[in-house]
């Protein structure tokens, strides 16, 4: 086969039937990308249909329905837990139906969008509030809780735990990530940049490999920095240490719940490991399997690999986070938990650096690993 840099502007042949690349359904052929380019346009229909579907719901609630998530009264761990936990199927279900049926207009809007504008602005600025509420605002701590005791569970659910993870605190998460992906694709196409890879003619310096991995190096600092105060505090308290809490508190916890102080030592063990898991967004094991990995060893990552579990992370630290700071405002931290005993509720005021540094971290990863666009061809 011949082969010439496609950024030479020169087709690839193959030497069978002496056909070009384009013509044989090559990474760059038309068709490849009319393909790649039909699957992004369809997001924002999906943000439509999500919508649709808590428009539907929303109006089922509100002429009587059953099975309304929402509130203490249908979630009772949601007290509080969750943004929503005073909501009634009464006086919530129709403003349910409302913000459904803004997102479905929002969505066949954006879909109609060619170039920004006043409207274009205001679309993608509707578009990211969905994306803030659905993912961020709604979700509470509890995915997260169930998330980090899945080893637990399956070692055999020792402490009990978790309480229950409702979708009242789950539901959301589709619909706000769509949303986010809806806005960047439509942005894309509207400022004429490659709707699947971002790129343009003349590609902004801070999404280059080399500038990408300067600032990524900040994200996985804080990434790595927060969760090591979290995992030092009950670390200390599995050893006796009294840091951040007094001395009372460790004799009276021994006490009433004696096996939190394992659980919490676990909870700092997931910590520090998901803390080095990050070091490999700016570490060469992280693109190539280390020696010490069987069956994978000297093998190239795949960059989803990283991204996928690095994401959900994220996004997961980043909603307990939100938590915090609405617990502090409404006063709902027990007695002296803001005083001598801040060590219990302290490390939680830094979880939204944790999420936005590790979100960071994983978009500079990706920038430094992705190669060349199969639908644009730009590098």
């Amino acid at each position: 086969m011949n082969s010439i840099d496609v950024s030479s502007g020169t087709a690839h042949f193959d030497d069978r039937q002496g056909l070009p690349d384009q013509q044989l359904g090559g990474p760059h052929s038309p068709g490849r990308h009319h393909r790649l380019g039909a699957r992004a346009g369809m997001v924002p229909y999906v943000a439509a249909a999500l919508s649709a579907g808590y428009a539907l719901a929303g109006l089922y609630w509100t002429s009587g329905g059953h099975g309304f998530p929402f509130g203490t009264e249908n979630d009772p761990l949601a007290h509080h837990q969750s943004v929503l936990e005073h909501v009634t199927r009464v006086n919530a279900a129709p403003w349910v139906a409302a913000a459904g049926l803004f997102g479905v207009c929002v969505a066949l809007a954006m879909v109609r969008l060619r170039a920004m504008g006043v409207v274009g602005r205001l679309l993608l600025g509707a578009a990211w509030l969905q994306a803030v509420v659905y993912s961020l605002v709604i979700p509470d701590g509890r995915p997260l809780v169930a998330a980090a005791h899945i080893p637990i569970l399956l070692a055999g659910k020792p402490f009990g735990w978790p309480p229950g993870v409702t979708i009242s605190s789950q539901v959301s998460w589709p619909v706000g990530a769509t949303w986010a992906a809806s806005a960047v694709i439509v942005r894309r196409r509207a400022v004429g940049a490659c709707s699947t890879c971002g790129r343009t003619q003349v590609p902004a310096s801070w999404t280059t490999p080399q500038s990408a991995a300067r600032w990524g190096r900040w994200g996985v600092g804080a990434a790595i920095a927060v969760p090591a105060v979290y995992a030092a505090t009950r670390l200390a308290w599995a050893a006796g240490i009294p840091l951040g809490v007094s001395r009372r508190f460790l004799t009276e916890q021994a006490v009433d719940t004696p096996e939190i102080f394992v659980a919490g030592a676990f909870m700092a063990a997931l910590a520090l490991g998901g803390a080095t898991l990050t070091l490999g967004l700016v570490q060469r094991w992280g693109e190539v399997y280390p020696r010490w990995v069987p069956w994978l060893r000297n093998k190239p990552v795949r960059p989803r690999t990283a991204i996928i579990p690095a994401t959900a992370v994220a996004f997961l630290i980043i909603g307990p986070g939100v938590g915090w700071v609405r617990s502090a405002v409404l006063g709902y931290f027990p007695e002296g938990a803001m005083g001598e005993d801040w060590g219990t509720v302290a490390p939680g005021a830094l979880w939204p650096l944790w999420g936005v540094g590790l979100g960071t971290a994983t978009y500079a990863y990706y920038l430094r690993g992705r190669g060349q666009c199969a639908v644009c061809g730009r590098r």
